[in-house]
């Protein structure tokens, strides 16, 4: 690895799984200090926490449910405080945590639209206000994980894409109202990948489908994504803000 994020400080909302943990793994890897956000799955986010260390980077486990607004922005002050007791600062949000419920238009209620925007739009919105009072005048970094679905959907994900598409419009909003204070605002759009909560929905004639309508011919891995994020982590990516960076293998 580049050591391209070397001592810088990174919270992962919904690190303990799929694209957050390979997200979490890969910025560690790059030399970043991780705080590991997990709802229930302890055991999962301390397995990812100990592979992190074993490889000689820090890294630390935190519960939060991030559609919570008191959670989500005590998570944040949580991270910027275990940082700072090693010395660092909270430099990287990463709202990666999501949920994806299919469901027919007949058969959602309130209660499944709630969890989708608590989950998706509004700890984005709250997390990002609690991080970007935290970075102050030296600036810091966001990335949104979105999906393609904000722009390629259908039936039966009229919430969730509705929700991510909402995610990416308070991606380029955020992004011209904190640039001048040097925070950087971008997203990620996942294609199709392979997650656990991908297969729970993805059957076989699906994904030969989505395999069918990708140019490069197979799934996404959440490593795959974890590279386009460290990316836009590091100094390379200085000069980009107020974007949706998609990363399908070209999903059409």
């Amino acid at each position: 690895m580049t050591e391209k994020l070397l001592g810088k400080g990174v919270l992962v909302t919904g690190g303990s799984r799929g694209i957050g943990a390979a997200i979490a793994r890969r910025l560690a890897a790059e030399g970043a200090r991780v705080i590991v956000n997990f709802k229930v799955s302890s055991c999962d986010a301390e397995q990812v926490v100990a592979d992190i260390i074993s490889r000689g980077g820090w890294a630390q486990a935190v519960q939060a449910d991030i559609a919570n607004i008191q959670q989500m922005q005590e998570l944040v002050t949580s991270a910027a405080t275990r940082l700072a007791d090693i010395g660092g600062r909270l430099d990287v949000l990463v709202n990666n945590a999501g949920i994806a419920e299919p469901a027919e238009l007949d058969v959602i209620d309130e209660a499944h639209f709630n969890r989708q925007f608590d989950t998706c739009v509004k700890s984005v919105l709250f997390g990002s206000q609690a991080a970007s009072r935290i970075f102050g005048d030296q600036g810091g970094i966001i990335i949104n994980i979105t999906s393609i679905n904000a722009r390629l959907s259908g039936p039966g994900y009229s919430t969730y894409s509705g929700a991510k598409a909402a995610v990416e419009a308070v991606t380029v909003a955020l992004a011209r109202e904190l640039g001048p204070r040097g925070v950087r605002v971008n997203a990620v759009a996942p294609g199709t990948t392979l997650t656990d909560m991908t297969r729970r929905v993805l059957t076989p004639p699906l994904e030969a489908v989505a395999v069918n309508r990708t140019a490069l011919r197979r799934l996404g891995t959440p490593d795959d994504i974890a590279k386009v994020v460290a990316f836009l982590a590091s100094d390379d990516a200085a000069w980009i803000t107020g974007e949706v960076i998609t990363a399908s293998g070209g999903l059409r």
